[in-house]
């Protein structure tokens, strides 16, 4: 099969493109939804998407969530939680970081092809879907809550204006997204960092009133038990990565010339947000104890509160109030762009391979908001660590799941196809290795969650939920022989997949069913035409003329 040079004529394509089809393409051009981001649109450099992919985890949740396990276990089960949580996703994260800006596909065509199957992952794809949701509902309730502080708005109200003034800024993808995280991400650190120094550089006792404090439930010491419940909640933010990744995946070829900065970008925006995650929890706890005495513990957890009485001491009244709600709205835009963009990207993955059909990223944009909409209506964030706690047990076995299936299956037992396959016909429709596995790990985790085993194994429910994925993932593989990853493994083009460097060849092909030109990784041969199909035409493709048979079998 030829590249560009000697692209199949529109004598051999089978028509013009239906509407739909039309609609898709142009639309998955825009940020390359659902596919691969080719080498011609990642002009960015490691910074700049580096700094992109932070400034969306600017979210207020962390202080609520470190306030919340603090003002319930005591600083210190407070602050090892958090550390133990964050060193369990920066390992996790690594991997999946890695892959995703290596092979500049998202954290579902990573799932796909790393133990789910093509049709096996659209369980991790709501899953994802999920969280962005919640966390979109979750920050949208600060935000409402800064907003009844600031202008008087009832609840209600606040809610739905945090949902409705995100869509004009997601509509745009990634050319956006980036202005916009890049630009407001300095006001923000500044408008976050200076309270904090200030309290601690102006009353040092403070900080030693934050280290004694032991909590409603606690005495005052660290114990296993009060470690773990608080863990659980900090590693419902496990599945962030998959935000992280979606902005990691334009990342530029690694070259000996940018290897440094290559690796610095990755390693900083990938795993590394949970650096900057633990230490907002843990600063979370210190305001939530700083303003304890003066509003109490049932609004002590809310960033507004806290932030207000930040600034409450460093600045003149008639600035404390305006500048607390300007923190929180800056936030709760720069996250919930991301969740709604996110999210809508793992809807319609999900919606286009069950029915072959594509209705537009915007759809599910308004589907996400809508669930999201729901949650605030529903005051989710009264029973904010219950939620958190439950959903970390699907979080933790989905991604440990996929880590393990890259470090352990790929590069150890070496049963993993080690390049990332994610197109329709080169995949199993499911791999029962990461399949089995999650379900086993999540289902187990979640019995125990609500005292299925007793009260005394209910908090190790996270434990058991990354032991049990991490365990089954190779269990299950050298029991299958890894024979369920690959459908065949020759896509019908002669031109190697990956170039000298071991990056995705830039080498352009045409679809001769919507008839754009898409790079080598995107493209497979057609099974009825010398011609070759995209991943989007394949996964539209509901009669699966163009669909590849399975090695062994005859191409029609």
């Amino acid at each position: 099969m030829s590249a560009t040079e000697s692209r199949p004529t529109a004598e051999t394509a089978e028509g013009p493109a239906t509407p739909a089809t039309s609609q898709a393409t142009k639309e998955t051009l825009e940020d390359y939804t659902l596919r691969y981001a080719p080498r011609s649109y990642r002009r960015w450099t490691p910074m700049v998407v580096a700094t992109t992919a932070l400034g969306g985890i600017a979210y207020m949740a962390d202080f609520s969530i470190g306030a919340g396990i603090g003002l319930a276990h005591g600083t210190g089960n407070a602050l090892v939680a958090i550390a133990v949580a964050a060193v369990v996703i920066f390992v996790t994260g690594f991997p999946l970081a890695y892959y995703g800006a290596r092979y500049n596909i998202d954290l579902d065509l990573i799932t796909r092809g790393s133990g789910f199957g093509y049709y096996g992952s659209v369980l991790t794809s709501v899953i994802f879907a999920s969280f962005t949701f919640i966390f979109f509902a979750l920050e949208g309730s600060i935000m409402a809550q800064g907003l009844r502080l600031g202008l008087g708005l009832p609840l209600w109200i606040g809610y739905l204006v945090s949902t409705l003034m995100v869509i004009p800024l997601v509509i745009y993808g990634m050319k956006a997204l980036s202005k916009l995280q890049v630009w407001t991400t300095p006001v923000w650190l500044v408008l976050m960092v200076g309270p904090l120094v200030y309290l601690i550089a102006t009353d040092p006792g403070t900080v030693d009133h934050f280290l004694s404090y032991a909590g409603t439930d606690g005495d005052g010491g660290v114990n296993t038990a009060s470690v773990l419940l608080g863990a659980g909640v900090c590693l419902s933010l496990i599945a962030q990565i998959g935000e992280q990744i979606d902005y990691l995946r334009f990342m530029p070829p690694k070259t000996e010339a940018n290897k440094a900065r290559w690796w610095t970008a990755v390693v900083m925006a990938g795993p590394g947000w949970v650096v900057l995650g633990a230490l907002k929890q843990a600063i979370g706890v210190f305001l939530a104890v700083y303003i304890l005495a003066s509003v109490g513990p049932s609004v002590a957890p809310e960033p507004i509160q806290q932030f207000k009485g930040a600034f409450d001491a460093m600045l003149p009244s008639w600035l404390v109030v305006p500048l607390a709600v300007v923190l929180v709205v800056i936030s709760q835009i720069k996250i919930n762009v991301t969740n709604a963009y996110s999210g809508s990207l793992a809807w319609t993955n999900s919606f286009t391979r069950l029915t072959g059909r594509y209705p537009g990223r915007m759809v599910f944009v308004l589907v996400n908001l809508g669930f999201a909409l729901a949650l605030m209506e529903a005051d989710m964030f009264s029973f904010l660590n219950g939620i958190l706690g439950f959903y970390s047990n699907c979080a933790i076995a989905w991604v440990v799941t996929v880590a393990t299936d890259i470090g352990v299956n790929k590069y150890l037992l070496k049963l993993s196809p080690h390049a990332p396959e994610f197109r329709r016909g080169m995949l199993y429709a499911v791999n029962p290795v990461g399949v089995v596995s999650f379900v086993a790990a999540s289902g187990l985790s979640i019995a125990m969650y609500f005292h299925a085993f007793g009260d005394t194994l209910q908090p190790y429910s996270p434990v058991a939920a990354a032991v049990l994925a991490f365990a089954l993932t190779p269990l299950t593989a050298v029991a299958t022989r890894g024979r369920y990853y690959l459908r065949r493994t020759d896509d019908g083009i002669p031109e190697p997949l990956l170039d000298a460097d071991g990056n995705p060849s830039g080498t352009a092909y045409d679809c001769h069913v919507c008839h754009q030109a898409y790079e080598r990784p995107d493209v497979t041969a057609c099974a009825t035409h010398d011609a070759v199909v995209c991943s989007l035409c394949l996964s539209t493709d509901r009669v699966g003329d163009h669909v590849l048979p399975a090695s062994g079998e005859l191409l029609a």
